[in-house]
């Protein structure tokens, strides 16, 4: 990215300060270009001509991003930070400093992955090739990079006992490299991606995939087989085990199945009828 400005003056010199003055830059920060030389005035009285410059910069990724960055953070009211820009193999890491502005990371990094998404847009505006802008306040990525580690080694043990698949929250892509990476050392699990965009997080689970989990229900399954290691069997020649069935008479038991142990049959009478003996009245002459 080249940013210029032209400017005139009685003598190339002037012309170029005040070319670097309007750029916002000192004079040896910037290189020029002579447009026009000064004209002589006819007996240094009369005609001539100033002399014209451009003066202009060529601005880097890396400083293109700063740039960028700054006015952001003066629009958010915050003008006093520092930006120091390091240079790295692919990229540059942009580390802001100033008092009060532990606010910019935002919860778990959210603003500060904002800010540095937007950054690096600009960065890669200046040349075809990808480069990469890491922003940093605090040592804060070290921190975070740390916590990640602990807890993908921590869902890889837990996935490892429990034969279970166990997702994480939604993270970024550098987030998700991390916990990757993290699990790679743990023996018998392996971790992927699942969803779309915001919702893109990571599984990690057993290398051989889930054990099939059966929920009892007395001594039945869940997928309703009778477990024999239980001594559990189908009801066989039980009036009461189906419950709510028609008795001789046309009536309904009430109760539920022989699985509850306060269930017990009516008890007869002597004379042999469910209900006991009952006596009907002649009718008089």
């Amino acid at each position: 990215m080249v940013k210029e400005a032209i400017a005139t003056g009685d003598s190339v010199e002037q012309a170029f300060e005040q070319a670097c003055k309007m750029l916002g830059v000192e004079s040896h920060e910037a290189e020029f270009e002579i447009l026009e030389l000064p004209g002589k005035k006819k007996f240094g009285l009369f005609g001539g001509a100033p002399a014209k410059v451009r003066a202009f910069t060529k601005t880097g990724p890396a400083q293109a991003a700063a740039e960028y960055l700054q006015k952001v953070l003066e629009g958010m009211g915050i003008p006093s930070v520092q930006i120091e820009t390091v240079e790295q193999e692919g990229g540059a890491l942009l580390s802001l400093t100033g008092d009060d502005i532990g606010f910019i990371i935002g919860h778990r990094g959210e603003t500060l992955d904002a800010l540095q998404y937007l950054s690096g847009l600009v960065a890669n505006h200046v040349e075809d090739s990808y480069y990469r802008i890491t922003l940093d306040i605090g040592n804060y990525r070290e921190k975070r990079k740390e916590t990640l580690e602990a807890l993908g080694k921590k869902m890889a043990a837990k996935a490892l006992k429990t034969q279970r698949n166990c997702s994480l929250e939604p993270m970024n892509p550098y987030e998700r490299r991390i916990i990757h990476t993290a699990v790679q050392e743990v023996e018998g699990v392996k971790s992927w991606s699942e969803g779309e965009d915001l919702g893109r997080h990571v599984v990690i689970g057993p290398e051989g995939g889930e054990k099939p989990m059966f929920r009892r229900q007395g001594n039945r399954s869940r997928s309703g087989d009778f477990h024999k290691d239980r001594g559990g069997r189908p009801p066989q020649g039980n009036k009461y085990a189906g419950g709510n069935r028609s008795s001789k008479n046309g009536g309904h038991s009430d109760y539920r199945g022989s699985s509850s142990r306060e269930s017990r049959p009516p008890q007869k009478t002597p004379a042999g009828s469910l209900y006991g003996k009952v006596d009907v009245a002649k009718k008089a002459d």
